[in-house]
């Protein structure tokens, strides 16, 4: 199960930060609006040194995403990005937008629980059924949202990749949460 740590959004802090990265987690998407182009990149050349076996996002930034080698997460307003430029993530908050990102590398499906100012959730029974509809083949897919790991039981489907998180990686021990969710 890949688990994809979020930042959440607080600038950028290198003891917090290399903590997540070695924790155990799979992928790291900056996600630092506030932040400039340089900073962005600094931020993402110093992850890729730190923990170059993490996949590394860019969160909305595809001049940095491009510039450090690393994928792009797109969000909701994000322009089109051409096939095959960088790695590419993209949100999916209802089932209608399969059919304009199922050639993404990464879907992220949110909000599947209840989550702050993230709208109404899908629910455990909503996604399991999105999933069962998806073809094998297609973007890895990952749960956002209101994920803890006493919920993972419930989202349990051969389709689901894995899940992307913030609140589990940054409030506490981000080891704790990596063991949590690998149980």
């Amino acid at each position: 199960m890949i688990l994809l740590a979020v930042t959440p959004g607080l600038g950028f802090d290198r003891d917090r930060w290399a903590s997540v990265l070695r924790s155990g987690v799979d992928a790291f998407l900056i996600r630092e609006g506030a932040l400039s182009a340089r900073a962005l990149l600094d931020a993402a050349r110093w992850c890729q040194d730190v923990a170059p076996e993490v996949a590394l996002w860019m969160g909305g930034r595809l001049d940095v995403a491009f510039a450090a080698g690393c994928g792009l997460h797109a969000p909701e307003r994000h322009p089109e990005v051409p096939a095959g430029l960088v790695p590419l993530s993209r949100p999916l908050h209802v089932e209608g937008q399969w059919s304009s990102r199922r050639d993404c590398d990464q879907l992220l499906v949110s909000p599947v629980f209840s989550s702050p100012g993230k709208g109404e959730p899908w629910g455990a029974g909503r996604f399991r059924a999105f999933l069962d509809a998806l073809p094998a083949e297609g973007p890895r897919i990952l749960a956002l949202g209101g994920v803890e790991p006493d919920r993972m039981d419930a989202l349990r489907h051969p389709r689901l990749a894995g899940i992307a998180a913030i609140r589990p990686f940054w409030e506490g021990d981000p080891r704790r949460a990596v063991a949590a969710f690998r149980d």
